[in-house]
């Protein structure tokens, strides 16, 4: 499995799309001009067709021992078409007990969703038919498995070159903050897949929605980039309800989507996640009193901010923090700053100095939703040892809820001070 060297190419050209084109059209179009990106797509596709090395590449959001993901874990089916899933629920095959079966057709439930949501990130739960062609690795031996239309173009082309159906996860290695750049991309799994192609930082920032539409009533298996008031507006989803719940299931249990069992979206470092309601003085007590506590290891923190958290804090004097914070070099984003903080030690009459970073996600919800991976990942870089994560009222919206769901996973539990 393991690959001497992880090669980044560039993509970014065929974000475009293929415009009135089809993707048959737009691909013998990039053929025949011998672009770059059709020879990066191109061997992406033969890599996909004939070995069992994954190949990266972005959509708007060989694999388990790539990812070192659990087995257990059902992947999700990416497709190019409406006519590709109809190949995947009407499998070809010679065979007497397929040939007898009846066709398959997609769920009358989820046509209203395929109209608004497709290509998007919206995953369906369908049956999986006798004779499927997918390995019973991807569906994790389920009777259903998940498909979805992703919405970026380049996602699409590289489908439609492979002429085959993608089994794709996000490309992190498994339990890590989800990648929403091809750097991200290459630290997570360099030296376990031979090629990534990076069309640009991801739009959405969180993964796709999941809904079961063959349970009565219609239920969301995992909250993402379309939200619960987006789908009671289609037809037959009008009482759709919720089925996920923010924790994990039991190790004895078995998901019925990705994401359900298992602690995802975790950096290294530990983290403490305040639920919306928590006062910032609250917030900043405890901080101390774990910067105080040799016992706790807080040499180092991470502040990651949303909505009414100030700039450091509190932590020293707003004088203090205003003359020692300064930007962060060679940081992936934006905005990242530092500063010291003067610690007492608990039980003792010495002083040090540790050190926080201080990232600012911004108060919109899209902007967090855009920013949270990234922000977990690059305080991850710095060798931070707790990150504190201001919440935001996951009643505030459905991206807002699907992000309360990723935090916590990645906290474990929400305080509330």
């Amino acid at each position: 499995m393991a690959t001497s060297d992880t090669r980044v190419v560039s993509v970014q050209r065929l974000n475009s799309g293929p415009g009135s084109r089809s993707l048959s059209e737009w691909w013998a179009d990039e053929r025949k001009n011998s672009t770059p990106e059709s020879k990066a797509v191109e061997e992406a596709a033969n890599l996909l067709r004939t070995s069992d090395i994954p190949v990266a590449f972005p959509t708007e959001t060989g694999i388990y021992k790539a990812k070192q993901r659990p087995s257990d874990n059902p992947l999700i089916i990416h497709i190019d078409s409406l006519e590709m899933l109809d190949r995947l629920l009407n499998p070809a095959s010679s065979s007497p007990s397929t040939a007898k079966t009846p066709r398959i057709s997609i769920p009358e439930i989820y046509k209203p969703l395929i109209d608004r949501f497709w290509p998007g990130p919206l995953t369906i739960i369908l049956p999986n038919p006798s004779g499927s062609e997918l390995a019973p690795e991807v569906t994790s031996k389920l009777t259903t498995f998940g498909a979805r239309m992703p919405s970026s173009p380049l996602a699409r082309l590289l489908i439609h070159a492979t002429d085959r159906p993608l089994a794709a996860p996000s490309a992190n290695a498994s339990t890590k903050p989800s990648p929403t750049t091809a750097q991200h991309v290459h630290h997570d799994l360099k030296s376990r897949i031979d090629l990534i192609l990076d069309g640009g930082a991801s739009g959405v920032g969180v993964e796709s929605t999941v809904v079961d539409g063959l349970c009565s009533p219609p239920a969301i298996l995992r909250p993402g980039g379309i939200g619960i008031d987006e789908l009671r507006q289609c037809a037959g989803w009008e009482n759709v309800t919720v089925a996920y719940k923010d924790g994990t299931l039991d190790i004895k249990d078995i998901p019925r989507a990705p994401g359900m069992k298992y602690r995802h979206y975790s950096p290294k470092a530990r983290v403490i996640l305040f639920g919306s309601e928590s006062k910032e003085e609250g917030v900043t007590k405890r901080v101390r009193k774990d910067l105080s506590d040799s016992a706790v290891g807080a040499h180092t923190i991470g502040i990651v901010r949303t909505r009414n958290w100030k700039k450091g804090l509190g932590l020293a004097p707003d004088d203090v923090i205003a003359s020692t914070v300064k930007p962060v070099d060679g940081a992936a984003i934006d905005n990242l700053t530092s500063f010291p903080i003067p610690v007492q030690q608990t039980g003792s009459s010495n002083s040090r100095t540790k050190m926080a970073y201080d990232y600012h996600l911004g108060s919109e919800t899209e902007s967090i939703a855009h920013g949270l991976f990234a922000a977990l990942r690059e305080l991850d870089e710095f060798d931070v040892d707790v990150i504190y994560v201001e919440g935001i009222n996951d009643r505030d919206g459905d991206l807002a809820a699907a992000v309360m769901n990723r935090l916590r996973k990645a906290a474990g539990s929400e305080l509330k001070i």
